[in-house]
């Protein structure tokens, strides 16, 4: 779907997350008198990024509904929004959700209506490297499914899910990812520091590494595994460092405990 002729978009919550989607949008073609934004104390830089795509800043929510609402504020607050906006879920709008831990059945009950698609994108996002992992209520019309496709795309890749329950997985494996990832560069650098390197040169290694990793991964159409052999040498020193982290307690064992602590976690922000 083009974005040109997507209708109104109301973004609630102008933080990091919800700007950096909203400039996708804009590079995907949604026009900057379609787009508004709320939120009682934006960033200068948001005014900034207001003013120069021609899109509406404001403090409150507008009286018309939109076509589409996207709810971009924290967890612990959306209760409070909801109870604000429900004059804005009008029969034709879509509701997108990106909080962590809420559920369509709550959104429904909050706003009334049953055009829901609740959603989890990540922060590379912000580079339109993203992924975002969606789940459409019942009353999601093809349309609607087609439109949120469009706009959730323009910040990465989209994986639709089959059932509700798996969104707090997903939160826990995508979601919560990259700082799993940005450890890895801080613990990575610290054990080089350990070995010699000073803090400067391990970091720089450590940094660069991840980033080069990342790359091939996105270049190389082989399996994770397969890249992780090309990389090992029978006997030689990557091998002796895998012993470590693929063995009984290693890496797979603790990114079992991670995920599920991160999982458990977004159960309960829904409660």
């Amino acid at each position: 779907m083009n974005l040109e002729k997507a209708g109104s978009i109301l973004l609630v919550g102008a933080g990091k997350m919800g700007t950096a989607m909203a400039a996708g949008w804009l590079r995907a073609g949604l026009p900057g008198s379609s787009l508004t934004l709320v939120d009682p104390n934006p960033h200068e830089s948001v005014a900034d990024f207001a003013a120069a795509s021609g899109a509406t800043l404001r403090p409150d929510l507008p009286t018309a509904p939109p076509r589409v609402i996207v709810l971009a504020v924290k967890p612990q607050v959306m209760d409070a929004v909801l109870a604000t906006a429900r004059h804005l879920a009008g029969p034709e709008t879509l509701v997108l959700s990106i909080a962590a831990g809420i559920s369509i059945a709550r959104f429904q009950l909050g706003l009334g209506t049953d055009r829901i698609v609740r959603t989890m994108p990540n922060t590379p996002a912000q580079l339109g490297k993203g992924i975002t992992g969606a789940v459409a209520a019942d009353a999601v019309t093809g349309e609607d499914r087609a439109l949120a496709e469009a706009l959730l795309s323009a910040a990465g890749d989209v994986v639709w899910l089959d059932d509700e329950s798996q969104i707090d997985a997903l939160t826990a494996v995508s979601g919560s990812g990259p700082a799993y990832v940005f450890h890895l560069v801080e613990a990575l650098a610290g054990a080089g520091e350990k070995q010699g390197l000073d803090a400067g040169q391990a970091m720089r290694l450590a940094r660069q590494t991840i980033i080069g990793a990342a790359a091939l991964l996105e270049a190389d159409p082989a399996s994770a595994e397969q890249l992780r052999k090309n990389v090992t040498s029978p006997g030689g020193t990557t091998q002796a460092a895998l012993d470590v982290l693929m063995g009984e307690e290693g890496l797979g064992a603790l990114m079992d405990r991670a995920v599920d602590a991160a999982r458990k976690r977004s159960e309960e922000l829904g409660q």
